[in-house]
């Protein structure tokens, strides 16, 4: 039995990805630069995105199962598993697949010690210069190297952090990068090791500049999916970024109102005037935000037109007053890549959405129909 297809699906920019890639590396001269896939590829899915990213020097995950991916698709580079080991028998992994990993607390110290193998590791030891989540305080991290640095488990230590506030203007000598750029240097200075601070927001906005602060690897992740870290200060086409992923989809029903006429669930939405709504094969069960207000963006037949009415779980309604000729079948983009070079950067339905591109890309569903485009 054949069944019709529901006219949804999200679409992989290849291009787009190694386009991107090109950009933070160029904004990171001489530094090597990690491709982070955490979280799938930040939805994109790793089998997908690989393609586009095996340019990059190494990549940056989450865990065992998704380094086990990246090796499966024929990676022999370096892979770094951004969290470390969850448990001391993560190690045994770390050692049969070269697996680089990041050390931020003192029992994965231990674990290293007690630690049986004939290949030496390579780890990441984290600082918490201020983002306060992992990593050892400064006042820790020397003793935390120098433990690592006995080991003979241990045949290398680069140094790490992560900025908290690189994707804002603050600035000054107590706040933001500079703040913990301070203390980072001042911790590490003298300790040998090839150092890795900047995400996406450093990478692009304080690397190009400073030498010391893109060190040796940079790590940019949510740029390499075509949203900008700095969203809505910078836009993607201020860093040159393109859209890696496009969800689109068809209306499958118009609707005349009358003024008076209200649209969707809790009649969020009053017509004002006589128009004409389409209904689009999308809704929260595919990982559209369902706190979307009347008034965000989305494009039909790649013109930018207004959502009204609350997201259901299976539909959208859009006005199709600067659009008249659409019908049943038109083509809508609710991010991404439209008809004729149209975009619609998923920073701007975020931000509409109260949310942020990451949370959009990482909450595509599994029963939304993804395919790669060259």
């Amino acid at each position: 039995m054949v069944f019709m297809p529901r006219p949804i699906e999200a679409v992989i920019h290849t291009e787009a990805l190694a386009h991107n890639l090109r950009q933070a590396r160029a904004h990171a001269p001489d530094a090597k630069v990690w491709a982070v896939v955490k979280a799938d590829a930040y939805g994109h899915g790793i089998a997908r995105a690989f393609a586009g990213l095996q340019g990059a020097d190494g990549f940056a995950l989450l865990d065992l199962s998704e380094a086990h991916r990246v090796r499966a698709l024929g990676w022999r580079g370096p892979i770094l598993l951004l969290e470390g080991c969850f448990e001391a028998r993560d190690l045994e992994t770390c050692s049969r697949l070269n697996l680089w990993h990041t050390v931020h607390r003192e029992a994965q110290i231990d674990w290293l010690a007690a630690h049986k193998t004939q290949a030496p590791h390579h780890v990441f030891l984290k600082m918490n210069s201020g983002m306060n989540r992992l990593g050892f305080t400064p006042a820790a991290y020397r003793s935390a190297w120098l433990r690592l640095s006995g080991l003979t488990q241990v045949e290398g230590i680069s140094l790490m952090t992560h900025f908290s506030d690189a994707d804002t203007d603050r600035a000054d000598a107590t706040s933001g990068i500079a703040r913990q750029w301070a203390v980072f240097e001042a911790t590490t200075r003298e300790l040998p090791g090839e150092r890795s601070l900047c995400n996406s927001a450093a990478t692009l906005r304080h690397a190009p500049e400073n030498a010391a602060v893109r060190g040796d690897w940079v790590r940019p992740g949510i740029a390499l999916y075509g949203s900008a870290p700095d969203f809505p200060a910078r836009s993607i086409a201020d860093w040159g970024l393109q859209p890696a992923m496009t969800l689109r989809s068809e209306l499958i029903a118009t609707q005349d109102l009358q003024p008076g006429d209200t649209v969707g669930y809790g009649s969020r939405y009053t017509a004002a005037r006589a128009m004409r709504i389409g209904v689009v094969a999308c809704g929260y069960a595919d990982g559209y935000p369902r706190s979307a207000p009347n008034g965000t963006p989305m494009l039909v037949d790649g013109v930018r037109c207004e959502m009204v009415g609350r997201v259901s779980m299976d539909m959208v309604t859009v006005d199709l007053t600067p659009v008249p000729a659409a019908r049943i079948g038109s083509e809508v983009t609710l991010w991404g890549l439209g008809p004729g070079g149209a975009v619609l950067p998923i920073d701007e339905v975020a931000h509409a959405a109260d949310t942020v591109g990451y949370e959009l890309m990482c909450a595509l569903a599994l029963r939304v129909p993804t395919v790669v485009a060259d």
